[in-house]
């Protein structure tokens, strides 16, 4: 078969090739056309194979985006389970709505403001009182949207996936909705610290400020390409810039707002407040445990290769490794340390375990997720007990959990993932004092004027029946209760 050129110049009779050229010339050129033509069909699928592998990979890159965020969104779920069964049935109805507004507030906040301070432009150089700094912060531009070869490849443009193609390997709309979860989930470990006692608007007020300005600003400092990053700082999935930013801000505002009334009597000794609906918190631990494979396994950031897959698959088994030995690791150590054996502390436990191995979980030895999650565990079972001798009031145990866990988990990737100890010291501190800051600021700022905490009344009836007019158990008979004499 002669190459498609050679076949139109032929049907069209414009060359008489058998009249122009001899029997031994036409062979060769026979030849000739072969080996062109077979060249033409080895070479041409090689470069639609090419192109189609970019496409694929595209494709794959952004469905994992889409389909991991959308598991790491339901983590707002088991948030809600679990604080709702953390605190009394009197107070369930606020926790339901804090929490599908911090998810709406998260959402708005990182669209309109934080991904771009986040990610945009963040390595350019910033002249600040005559000091020369970079890698602080991104674009303080408004609105994220889709790029313009994004746009007029939906518009149906001819060329345009060439150009989508060369610009990442994923749809940037796909990205930004697996980043806008995370600050989702940062921002729901604080609902839980201070619960049945803050005021919902100024709950709300600090949900904006995280959502919007601290989370972003750490994630520029690291995930964005800023200073840390470029020492060196190793923080894959958040155990640091997610977890122990929520953890840092809901010390500040534990610190501020203070204790439940009567949880800490003038003796020394401690109110018990036992979980709710033990049910309910076990059935929201085990919603996070499953986001949590999103969290993570979401965090490779590409599926286009079988090296992504394989090193996903890692980060998956590993995080539920973790889990597991911290759950064992806190029932293992709940008597010594708290005096019982405590379901709540083996719940929080799955908690510590997940929140440790999220800084690395993709080292290739399994059994260093084990150790790393189990220490994790009972890192989070004594600072369980260090709160309550500091008489810091944290109703579901979040401090401990993701602000303490978070530290360890971040300086263990020093142990099996390659991290320099002194530069991981660097992020934990210079994270943990920019984020305690600003929050305790803003928390007092609130205090001193619309206020951070409701009323007595509202809060011995119950936020549900006081703040909203609602109750979450309605067939229930609200008493209001009285503090005893000698109680804080």
């Amino acid at each position: 078969m002669l190459p498609p050129n050679t076949r139109n110049l032929h049907r069209t009779g414009r060359i008489p090739l058998a009249g122009i050229l001899s029997r031994h010339r036409r062979t060769a050129v026979t030849a000739a056309a072969a080996i062109a033509t077979l060249g033409l069909f080895t070479a041409r699928p090689a470069i639609a194979h090419a192109a189609a592998d970019d496409e694929t990979a595209f494709i794959l890159n952004t469905f994992s985006f889409l389909i991991w965020g959308a598991l790491v969104m339901w983590m707002c779920a088991g948030f809600t389970m679990l604080e709702s069964g953390s605190v009394r049935t009197k107070n369930s109805s606020m926790i339901c709505l804090k929490n599908i507004g911090i998810y709406s507030i998260a959402g708005l906040a990182f669209f309109f403001v934080g991904y771009n301070l986040m990610y945009v432009d963040v390595g350019r150089e910033l002249s600040i009182l005559g000091l020369d700094f970079k890698g602080l912060f991104g674009s303080l531009k408004l609105l994220y949207g889709p790029s313009a070869s994004e746009i007029a490849l939906v518009g149906g443009q001819d060329g345009a996936t060439a150009e989508v193609l060369a610009e990442r390997g994923h749809s940037s709309m796909s990205d930004w909705f697996f980043q806008m979860v995370f600050v989702a989930t940062a921002a729901s470990i604080v609902s839980g610290a201070m619960a049945e006692r803050v005021k919902m608007w100024s709950f709300f007020i600090v949900t904006l400020a995280l959502s919007a300005l601290i989370y972003p600003v750490v994630g520029a400092w690291t995930w964005g390409g800023g200073w840390l990053t470029e020492m060196g700082f190793q923080d894959f999935a958040g155990s640091t810039i997610v977890h122990s930013t929520g953890g840092w801000v809901a010390l500040a505002g534990m610190m501020v707002i203070g204790p439940r009334l009567g949880k800490f009597r003038r003796d020394g000794s401690i109110r018990p407040t036992p979980p709710s609906n033990i049910l309910v918190v076990t059935l929201g631990v085990f919603i996070l445990w499953l986001g949590w494979f999103g969290f993570n396994g979401g965090s490779q950031l590409a599926l286009g290769s079988a090296g992504d897959a394989i090193a996903m698959s890692l980060v998956l088994v590993n995080t539920n490794l973790a889990a597991a030995a911290g759950v064992m690791a806190a029932l293992a150590f709940s008597r010594p340390i708290l005096g019982r054996m405590d379901l709540f502390a083996g719940l929080n436990g799955a908690i510590a375990g997940l929140v440790a191995i999220t800084a690395g979980p993709n080292i290739v030895d399994p059994y260093w997720a084990v150790i790393i999650g189990a220490i994790g565990g009972v890192v989070c079972t004594a600072g369980i007990k260090v709160l309550e001798k500091l008489k810091l009031d944290d109703v579901v145990g979040a401090v401990p959990a993701h602000l303490f866990t978070g530290i360890w988990g971040t300086l263990a990737v020093c142990i099996a993932a390659g991290g320099s100890l002194g530069v991981q010291l660097i992020g934990v501190v210079a994270i943990g004092l920019f984020v305690f800051g600003v929050s305790w600021l803003v928390w007092k700022a609130l205090a001193m004027t619309i206020g951070v905490r409701v009323s007595p009344q509202v809060e011995r009836l119950g936020q549900d029946s006081g703040e909203l007019g609602i109750e979450a158990y309605p067939e229930f008979v609200l008493m209001p209760e009285e503090d005893d004499e000698d109680d804080e």
